[in-house]
């Protein structure tokens, strides 16, 4: 039995055990968006960093090139932001720059994780680093990491 996920976007799920198995994010997110590339980025992967966070969401972040919004599929909240580069997969890199990109949107206190991401970036492999902040980062976090980069350089000298 098909089982309808949002407007012209149908799943058929699997039988199991349990019930219904749901579709995988992966396939749903391609499915919406005809397979364009795309990145899924939970800010639930922020805790994993070690910087502070622990607060848990309910709706995953979707890179792509194609659509711009909050979209509800099945039963899971979705929030499509179109940038013009984002990675294949996430990376550690990727992660920290994505964290102070949107710092200002996080439930935690923002100069504690910033404090926290500084200490963790001097940990990172920082040729990386400057990659990702550079192809990712918006012009506040090129700043930041710059400073970061900068003082922990000095600090090695």
């Amino acid at each position: 039995m098909l089982k309808k996920l949002s407007g012209g976007l149908y799943a058929y799920p699997k039988e199991t055990a349990f019930g219904p198995a749901p579709a995988s994010d992966k396939e749903v997110v391609g499915a919406f968006l005809r397979n364009d590339p795309f990145l899924l980025a939970s800010p639930n992967a922020n805790n994993s960093l070690g910087v502070g966070t622990t607060q848990l969401y309910d709706k995953t972040v979707v890179y792509n090139h194609k659509r711009h919004g909050e979209f509800q599929l099945g039963n899971r909240k979705f929030a499509f932001r179109v940038k013009p580069r984002f990675p294949k997969s996430l990376t550690k890199e990727f992660l920290l720059v994505d964290l102070v990109n949107n710092v200002d949107q996080l439930a935690e206190a923002k100069d504690e994780v910033l404090k926290r991401v500084m200490q963790h970036a001097a940990s990172t492999d920082r040729r990386r680093l400057r990659r990702a902040v550079r192809d990712y980062g918006n012009e506040r976090t090129k700043k930041f990491f710059d400073r970061v980069l900068r003082t922990d350089e000095l600090h090695a000298a």
